[in-house]
């Protein structure tokens, strides 16, 4: 036991907190501070669109999520509930690499491409199914119901709600006494999907409730994706609180401020419904009590061929990004365009500056959020991680207009507006969630017999760290700080607030350049977006690999 506690530091736990809850406690406060004015909370009561754009958020916001988290579950029963899960859920990890890599925005610009009324799908059925030979005035993206933002989000979060289940399945301990579970279930006549919808999914539900939460707070608050394919008329209101929040009157400042907490109260009704819903003893007697044993056989096969769907979607989304990057002239509605070049590109080489603002942000704020997230796994005592998760995943839950106001307050406070460090600390403070989730499950499902096992061989802790257990976690860490990567190379919001328009990166530039309607420099820095985070997931998984000796 002597062994156990040596480990924990409280004081330098205290430190690692400090460093991390200042300056999130210091923004929250300043967000709180722009949403006090009594005025802008009547101003946005009387707007004409407010109401309109809050039911545009909440529908688009809701649906997506429920969405996703019941896809997920389907490709879980598919895959995890079978009784040869672990090989199952490996081969699917190494699946969702790709897709956590690709940026939602980058997504957003793809599906842009392939759904536009002048894009590859009416392209491919015109002339002779549609007779179309002109672009039809249809709502294709952009469209009233917000049906185009639904499709972005669902598929771009099903990937992330299967890595946070796996992270939590692949742990030794979880996972045994999983299997077990389902193998009793099947010796009593259930199917290996029916097994896990009655036992192994009312289990991880609960056990999602960050993720998820996560989840549904970026569906209802997105800014970029929505300015890029959601609904105009009117739009949903976190780009409403975001136009208002640009704006130099003061008067607006403060309206858009009212607006992103009137989302957050949204975000909080929405989860305590939810949470109150799987709570309900009525609900659990009603999910998990006895059923057939074949009555899941259908969502399980939903579940198989929907990855392969969400697979086929994604490699299509990435394939219009890269032939858009460098179509010449192409008239509708020819299928193929009239030439190809290279002048898209040639224009993303000389944004070296870009490039290289882009990269070194993103290693800087990955490998400060991984260092900083091993030190508190390692030393922090484990009634502190518990009672500090809640703070420590604000960023992750709270709306991203919100955030972003007291982020801005927090730059200029502290001298740090329009200034490279200023712009990494949002950066680390955006990813530490992200990499504090991926690295969680697996240190904290490490054996501690190697530990004991060390001691006695009479090696101090410190051997311990960097020859067993590190070396061992090497997989973990190197995902983690992948994972961080891909966050920061996505940051939209906190770029243009905290940098002020002075540091761009490759997801301002695409997303200022879909506004602009210059197709082929959008796609190629949409590309370059989804290149970035995938070399850096490959270059993990290549560090990873278990030695052979």
């Amino acid at each position: 036991m002597h062994s156990r506690h040596r480990t924990h530091h409280p004081t330098t736990a205290l430190a690692l907190l400090a460093a991390v809850v200042l300056p999130l406690g210091w923004s929250l406060w300043g967000a709180v501070a722009a949403g006090l004015d009594g005025a802008a909370w009547h101003a946005l009561a009387q707007a004409p669109h407010t109401a309109a754009a809050l039911g545009a958020s909440v529908w688009t916001g809701v649906s997506s999520t429920v969405l996703a988290t019941l896809a997920t579950a389907c490709i879980l029963a598919a895959t995890v509930g079978r009784l040869h899960s672990t090989a199952q859920g490996n081969q699917l990890t190494r699946v969702l690499s790709p897709l956590l890599a690709v940026p939602h925005a980058a997504f957003a610009i793809g599906l842009l491409a392939l759904l536009a009324p002048s894009g590859w799908l009416l392209r491919l059925l015109s002339p002779w199914a549609t007779g179309l030979t002109a672009p039809p005035a249809w709502p294709t993206t952009q469209d009233p119901w917000g049906l185009g933002l639904i499709a972005v989000l669902v598929c771009k979060e099903i990937p992330f709600l299967l890595w946070a289940a796996l992270a939590h399945l692949q742990r030794p301990d979880v996972a045994r006494r999983l299997q077990q579970e389902l193998r009793l279930a099947h010796t009593l006549g259930y199917s290996p999907s029916a097994a896990w919808w009655r036992i192994g999914w009312p289990q991880l539900l609960p056990r999602l409730a960050a993720p998820l939460l996560a989840v549904l707070a970026y569906g209802l608050t997105v800014v970029d994706v929505a300015l890029l394919i959601g609904p105009t008329t009117p739009p949903t209101l976190a780009v409403l609180a975001w136009q208002w929040l640009q704006d130099a009157d003061p008067a607006l400042n403060a309206q858009g401020a009212a607006a992103a907490w009137l989302l957050a109260a949204v975000l909080a009704l929405c989860a305590a419904a939810a949470w109150g819903l799987l709570h309900t003893p009525v609900w659990r007697q009603r999910w998990t009590r006895g059923a057939a044993a074949h009555s899941a056989l259908a969502p399980a096969a939903a579940g198989g061929s929907g990855m392969v769907g969400l697979v086929v979607v994604y490699g299509a989304v990435m394939l219009a990004l890269l032939l858009g990057s460098v179509i010449g002239p192409w008239p509708f509605p020819h299928l193929w365009p009239d030439t190809l070049t290279w002048v898209a590109w040639l224009g993303v080489v000389r944004s070296s500056d870009t490039l290289w603002t882009t990269v070194w942000l993103a290693l800087a704020s990955s490998s400060a959020a991984l260092l900083w997230a091993v030190a508190w796994l390692e030393w922090a005592p484990a009634h502190w991680q518990q009672r500090a998760r809640p703070l420590l995943m604000l960023p992750l839950v709270l709306p991203a207009v919100l955030w972003v106001v007291g982020l801005h307050r927090l730059s200029l406070a502290w001298g740090l507006d329009t200034t490279g460090t200023g712009l990494w600390l949002a950066h680390t403070l955006a990813a530490l969630p992200y990499v504090l989730i991926a690295l969680q499950g697996p240190y904290q499902g490490f054996d501690p017999r190697l530990r004991h096992v060390s001691a006695t061989l009479g090696h101090r802790h410190t051997v311990f760290l960097l020859r067993v257990k590190w070396p061992l976690l090497r997989s973990a860490l190197a995902a983690s700080a992948a994972i961080g990567f891909a966050v920061s190379v996505a940051q939209y919001l906190p770029t243009l607030y905290v940098g002020a328009g002075r540091f761009t990166t490759v997801t301002t530039e695409a997303v200022t350049l879909a506004a602009g309607g210059q197709r082929s420099l959008t796609a190629a820095f949409a590309w370059l977006q989804w290149l970035l985070p995938v070399l850096m997931f490959g270059l993990a998984t290549r560090l990873g690999r278990a030695r052979r000796f």
